[in-house]
This record gives C-alpha cells, structure tokens and sequence, in this order.
C-alpha cells in the first residue's frame, strides 16, 4: 500500500504504524513507553538537573464510611510565597468507582492523572473487565515510581486514590483509600487520610472528628472542616473565599460510582461551618468519653 508520490504507508496498514494493530498489550503506558516513551511525564528533561519554580497543589483529604468513601481538595495552587491559581481543581474521577486527588507539581501530576484515566479505559476496553481497585492503586504507583527522575529534581507528583471496591466481602467496609509516595510506594489508609502541605493539620483534624458511623453528610462535614483547620495553620492551603464563591471540590464514590457535588450543596456546607466558627474559632472539638 502506497500514499501519494508512491510512498510506502508506515506500516503498510492504513495510516498507523504496525504495532498499533498488534493486540496483547492491556497496558497503555506500556505501550506508550515501547512506541513514544518521550511523551511519558516521567521523559521530562530539566536543563541541567535545575530546580524550577512551579505551581504546587496542596492539600487533599479523604474519609471513608460504611459505604462509600468521600474526597475533597482545596483550590489553591502556590508558586513560592504567590498564588498562582485561586481555582485550580485537584480532585478527579478516574473512572466510575474511583477518584484522585493531587498534590505536588501541578502540571505533572494533571499529565499523571489524564494518563491514569487512559490506562484504567484502555485496559477494560481491551480486557472487557475493569480493574480491581487494589490493581487500579497498583497501576498509579508504576506510573509514579515512573516520575522519580523527575521527583528528584523538585517535580514530585504524590496523589491520593480512593474508591469504592465493587469485590469486596462486606459493602459497609467497600470504601477504600491509598496514598502514595514519590519512590511509588503504595500504601492502604484507614478511615482518613490526607496529603500536601497542609496534611499533618488536615490529619490532626481527622482524627479529632471521625467517627466509625458516619455518614455521607458528616463524611463531607468532616473533610470541609479538615480543609478549614489546614488553611488555618498552612498558607499554602486556601480557605473557602466566600466573596468569589470558590468552595473546596468535593467528590462521593460509593456503590451508585463516582459522583462530584454541585457547588451549591458544598456552599450550604461551608456556610454552615463558617458559622460555627465564628462561635468557636478552633472549631469542633472531640468528645471525651
């Protein structure tokens, strides 16, 4: 088969190289790292090794309850001591029973994380099955362990999986949250998690607050006030702005899939917690027994 000018076609099969017609490999990134490993994230180059200066998402936070998991993000993305973006969005759906929130260098972990949803839709396409949860997890840690030369000049991506696991023996406990560091160490949290720069007061709020029977409303609560306690002792971590009507995004998995709460429903939340607030700065407190 010839193009115009008497030119072979690449691959003598329509327009595409030959290996896009060769079945057997499940794995979008593999197949991108053996035909075009340059438009890997991990393949970026810095000139010599330096540091750049970039925006950073912050903080993430994830809470689980009998059924069903809730993720939320604050907007915020800095660059140094500016804000460089006072709406950025860190939360994602990566399919319908999963979700990931960023932290780290934003621009690579946007890449990272539209290169996850390829790979989990590549793979069902080819396999006509979707991946177990613990084998999405699993595929999201390969591809950071991929951007470890890039971590080690600055450009860490550490995201935060959750999601509702559809093989699990007791639906109440389906809910399911992994974190991850920039080696790709994978790790399964329980109940709570948080990550960025805002994680350790995040964290700290967490645990104060959860509860084994929450849920869904006080699983969001929960998060919200999470996020406000980060943004309190954290620069890096933005606030709800009120004024603009930027609300933390928050999404629910649970055995309905993935859904993103409107901004309206997450407003009435903020408000009520600002309220409480203005009361009680520190906000709620835990209850001892």
């Amino acid at each position: 088969m010839t193009i115009a000018g008497g030119a072979p076609m690449p691959g003598g099969l329509g327009r595409l190289p030959a290996p896009f017609h060769v079945p057997g490999i499940p794995s979008f990134v593999d197949f991108l790292s053996l035909q075009a490993p340059d438009l890997l994230p991990g393949r970026l180059a810095v000139a010599g090794g330096q540091l750049l200066d970039v925006p950073h998402g912050t903080t993430i936070v994830a809470v689980a309850y009998p059924g069903g998991v809730v993720m939320a993000g604050d907007r915020r993305a800095t660059m140094g001591n500016i804000i460089a973006q006072r709406d950025i969005e860190k939360v994602f759906q990566t399919d319908e029973y999963s979700c990931v929130g960023i932290a780290g260098s934003a621009g690579i972990a946007l890449e990272v994380v539209r290169l996850f949803q390829v790979e989990l839709e590549h793979y069902e396409k080819l396999q006509g099955t979707t991946l177990s949860l613990e084998g999405k997890a699993n595929r999201l840690a390969m591809m950071i362990r991929a951007n470890l030369p890039m971590a080690l000049q600055g450009l860490a991506v550490v995201p935060l999986f959750a999601g509702y696991d559809l093989f699990a023996d007791d639906p109440a406990k389906a809910g399911r949250i992994f974190s991850f560091d920039v080696t790709g160490g994978r790790y399964e949290e329980h109940s709570y998690h948080a990550v960025g720069s805002g994680a350790s007061f995040a964290r700290g709020a967490l645990k104060k607050l959860f509860r084994e029977d929450f849920d869904e409303a006080r699983a969001v609560r929960s998060c919200i006030e999470a996020l406000y306690d980060a943004a309190d002792d954290d620069s890096a971590t933005g606030g709800p702005d009120m004024t603009r009507r930027i609300y933390p995004v928050v999404a629910v998995v649970d055995g309905g899939g993935f859904r993103r709460l409107p901004d309206e429903a997450v407003g009435e939340v903020v408000e009520q917690v600002i309220a409480t607030r203005m009361a009680n700065p520190g906000g709620p407190t835990a209850v001892l027994p």
